[in-house]
């Protein structure tokens, strides 16, 4: 029983489908012939539909689309040697502005195995390319701007730094110099904060590099002599978002200028660690010295301006303080345990 009929009511439905297509198709055969093209492509390109039946494909319009690297696929793939995906072409017409196409193509089994048909489907991609260039252009341009700020406000915390330890280096009130110190090393800490922040990845900051240039910092500032004092860093590879960078590196900031204020009066050596280990939403920072303790009774020091800000910066970390005598010495614990609430906003390990 002969199956041309059947044959040519698929072709047909064949044809039918690409004609009422509402992409731009083209059904071509093994020697790159129009067989039909979609009512789209006819509009997206500005081709008359009457002019393309017995033409080839490098006879469309002007003879645009006459590419040779294209047919040469085209027929390769005809030939079962290739098959074309996300092909990028370039439309180049007079006049008119050249347009980014996709290429796919593929043979379609219709049923004629002694006709190759080649279903060709092209996107124009022009204005996404644009749009994503466009959006490249405002990132660098974003990224040069936000280079300046750093800059500035580098240079900025400098000069307060600089006025704030001439301004302790004039005063006659012991009281009034201490204050001033105070503020020249939380302006540096500040300072330190700033330029690893800037050289951040991502929005998310690496606590090794940032905690350890922290800890140089403050250390050049408030240790005369690096032998009888000094500060080390054990961290994981935890990395943070960079609000909760700032808020761990305060904290550390606060609590090693206590330590180096009281923990260490007449004492001819001694050693600061800051310590932070997570896992998962979970985590742990503490600053641990080997000095004199905490002092008991009426012999305690009362709640100052670091106390505040490192138990102000702990709530918004959803995290408890917890102080201990570590016999020698003092340790201070900030501990976070998951909270489904805030685990977006935590630190956790990279």
């Amino acid at each position: 029983m002969s199956t041309k009929p059947t044959v040519h009511i698929e072709a047909a439905s064949t044809l039918a489908v690409v004609i009422s297509s509402n992409e731009p198709l083209l059904l071509l055969s093994d020697d790159l012939k129009v067989i039909a093209a979609s009512a789209s492509f006819c509009r997206v390109f500005s081709i008359d539909p009457a002019a393309i039946p017995g033409k080839r494909l490098g006879e469309l319009g002007n003879g645009e689309w006459a590419m040779p690297t294209l047919a040469s696929l085209l027929k390769a793939t005809a030939n079962g040697k290739a098959q074309i995906e996300a092909y990028e072409i370039d439309l180049k017409r007079s006049n008119q502005k050249t347009r980014q196409l996709v290429v796919n193509a593929c043979t379609l089994d219709d049923g004629d195995i002694d006709n190759i048909r080649l279903l060709l489907a092209l996107t124009d991609v022009t204005d996404a390319r644009a749009e994503t260039r466009l959006k490249d252009d405002l990132v660098r341009d974003k990224a040069l701007l936000m280079q300046e700020v750093q800059h500035r406000v580098a240079n900025s915390l400098q000069i307060i730094a600089s006025v704030l330890m001439q301004s302790a280096r004039r005063v006659q009130s012991e009281e009034a110099r201490g204050h001033l110190q105070n503020a020249h090393h939380r302006v540096m800490s500040i300072a330190a904060l700033q330029r690893q922040l800037s050289i951040s990845e991502g929005g998310n900051v690496k606590l090794r590099p940032y905690l350890t240039q922290l800890s140089q910092s403050l250390g050049a500032s408030m240790i005369p002599d690096p032998d009888r004092l000094s500060i080390t860093v054990t961290v994981d590879d935890s990395a943070v978002g960079a609000d909760v960078s700032v808020s761990l590196g305060l904290i550390v900031t606060e609590l090693v200028i206590n330590a180096l204020k009281h923990a260490f009066p007449d004492q001819a050596t001694g050693m600061i660690l800051i310590d932070y280990r997570s896992s998962g939403t979970d985590w742990t920072l503490s600053v641990t010295d080997n000095g004199i303790g905490m002092p008991a009774g009426i012999d305690a020091p009362k709640a100052g301006l670091g106390s505040g800000i490192v138990e102000a910066l702990a709530r918004n970390l959803l995290s408890d303080i917890q102080s201990t005598n570590t016999d020698p010495g003092t340790a201070v614990t900030i501990s976070h345990r998951g909270n489904a609430g805030v685990q977006a906003d935590l630190p956790t390990a990279a």
